[in-house]
């Protein structure tokens, strides 16, 4: 005879059963029968595991456990990629996507990922072409170099360059400029990836031209400048202007390879932001290849980007591993349309996003700031304080990083100060909302910069959903 713990394990039903439920039916129409019995075969499996500890617990019914299948499908066929609201005061977040694309960019890649597209092929030779050849003429216009070529990041960009032109050689860089970004991307590391020997000079702050002269010997390949994008020497420093570092690669023959990191096609100080060395400012100091981003400063997709003189640029596009870090037909498509875009200053700061939110002014941002209040301390109730503040933003992804932009938020404080982890709930009980919120704590405080705050109505609608955990309370 049955145990009673037998027994009621017995009394669940078959796949089969559950099957024939209208329930499962529609759940079957919606993700596929293959997905539907192996969700319930695990509802079924959790209430043997749970009967066997309890005999007592209640079998549940077909209702229920159909809802119990509905509600594990819901969790699986969310997108493990949302869309999020950051409010971080980092406009260009590595964590967070970097760069928005502006909606032309967006509607070409579309068109790219529906429509058969001319990717490698002449329309007007008939035969088989070159992909970068789609942006290379904006790139030569826009930078004034000879070529172009583009990979999947910057990183790949310094790692081509290398290898295509120091293999088993010696690169000499300042020491002060031995960098490391987010990722585990260090100079060091990836020029012994590229198959050539680092020969760093100078010492941390100060590096002179005569350091460079004395390096320079029978297996130097290239003189290398590497920007300091995530960090600042100051105090009793010294460098070398890099048409100084131009002449003396020159006077031996030697190429002078530049990485700027985060590359903007612009002169930033236009727009009222801090100065940023631009590619075309590089070649005309005398920089024989130059590398950057597409996603950080320049606002479009992800990739490397690597310009400069011709025949440089003809032996890397021959290295093997340029197949390998190619970029596809859906970044090219969006990275023209972004390039595009700076042939028309007017046009380029209203519809390029990153330019846009990084030239806001702090006066807009204020006022959006009191719209949004209310809605904010309504949503939070009792639990917590909210104020507007003055905060500063941050470009991000390494540009500019002593950089601060006036910007304005609110500040929200859990008002059980005692109550270690208030502020840590406040941050998780944003997070759960349908359009995740992601702020920064400081000070106790849960802190919302509303510099990239687009979608005003959407955030103050979803805020009716704001709960906080039990526990919290």
């Amino acid at each position: 005879m049955l145990n009673s713990a037998a027994a009621a394990r017995r009394a669940l039903p078959s796949i089969d059963r559950l099957l024939k439920l209208d329930a499962v039916a529609a759940l079957i129409e919606t993700h596929g029968r293959p997905l539907v019995v192996e969700t319930l075969r695990a509802v079924i499996d959790e209430q043997r595991s749970l009967l066997a500890k309890d005999a007592a617990i209640p079998p549940p019914d077909d209702d229920a456990l159909a809802a119990q299948c509905a509600k594990q499908l819901r969790v699986l066929a969310q997108p493990s990629l949302r869309a999020v609201f950051n409010l971080t005061g980092t406009v260009l977040h590595t964590n967070l996507g970097r760069a928005l694309y502006p909606q032309v960019a967006a509607d070409a890649a579309t068109d790219a990922m529906t429509r058969a597209v001319n990717l490698e092929f002449d329309l007007g030779g008939g035969a088989r072409g070159e992909r970068d050849s789609h942006v290379e003429a904006w790139l030569q216009r826009l930078t004034g170099a000879e070529a172009a070529v583009v990979v999947n990041n910057n990183a790949a960009a310094v790692y081509l360059v290398l290898n295509s032109l120091a293999p088993k050689k010696e690169v000499i860089v300042s020491r002060g400029e031995l960098v490391e970004i987010g990722g585990a991307f260090r100079i060091p590391d990836i020029m012994a990836r590229a198959g050539c020997k680092l020969k760093e000079i100078g010492t941390t702050n100060r590096t002179h031209a005569r350091d460079f002269e004395q390096a320079i010997g029978p297996r130097t390949a290239a003189i290398m400048k590497v920007h300091a994008s995530n960090y600042a020497i100051q105090g009793f420093t010294a460098s070398v202007p890099e048409a100084e570092l131009a002449a003396i690669a020159h006077q031996h023959e030697l190429p002078f390879i530049n990485d700027l990191g985060s590359g903007m096609l612009i002169d930033l100080e236009a727009y009222g932001l801090p100065h940023e060395p631009t590619p075309r400012e590089t070649i005309a100091s005398g920089a024989d290849i130059v590398t950057f981003s597409g996603d950080k400063l320049l606002g479009g997709p992800q990739c490397g980007l690597i310009v400069g003189r011709q025949d440089l640029i003809a032996k890397i596009r021959k290295n093997p591993m340029k197949r390998a870090l190619r970029v596809d037909k859906v970044r090219l498509a969006a990275l023209e349309a972004v390039l595009r875009l700076y042939a028309d200053p007017v046009r380029l700061m209203r519809e390029l996003p990153t330019l846009r939110l990084l030239t806001r002014p702090q006066t807009d941002i204020e006022a959006q700031a009191r719209r949004v209040l209310p809605a904010l301390a309504a949503a939070v109730g009792n639990h917590a304080d909210a104020k507007i503040i003055a905060c500063s933003s941050q470009i991000g992804s390494g540009a500019l990083p002593v950089d601060a932009l006036p910007s304005a938020g609110i500040a929200l404080t859990p008002r059980a100060k005692r109550k270690s982890g208030a502020a840590d709930a406040l941050s998780t009980a944003f997070r759960a909302l349908p359009v995740p919120v992601i702020g920064h704590i400081r000070d106790g405080a849960f802190i919302l910069d509303l510099r990239c705050l687009d979608d005003e109505g959407g955030f103050i609608a979803q805020l009716a959903q704001f709960q906080l955990p039990a526990h919290a309370h």
